[in-house]
């Protein structure tokens, strides 16, 4: 039952990480470009921690910690570039 579940957990947040994809290469403005990869990198950490509830292991877990942390400084970074235009001050 859990295998069966995972499996449409990972199917759909793939789905979600195509659109986001498509987001980040057809986005009008800079701004949707920046959300769209914001998208991909929370939805790469789901995938991981999806996946490692599928598999039983605990190393996914670090690895989609990692995924966060990195992903949540580059979106502040090019949020402070857009609104100042320099990242170090």
């Amino acid at each position: 039952m859990i295998g069966m579940a995972t499996d449409l957990a990972m199917a759909l947040i793939g789905a979600a990480m195509t659109l986001a994809f498509w987001r980040l290469l057809r986005g009008p403005d800079v701004v949707d470009r920046v959300i769209a990869i914001d998208k991909l990198y929370v939805n790469s950490c789901v995938m991981l921690l999806v996946y490692g509830i599928r598999m039983d292991t605990l190393l996914h877990f670090e690895a989609a910690l990692i995924i966060a942390m990195l992903g949540f400084l580059t979106t502040t970074a090019f949020a402070k570039f857009l609104l100042r235009g320099d990242i170090i001050e």
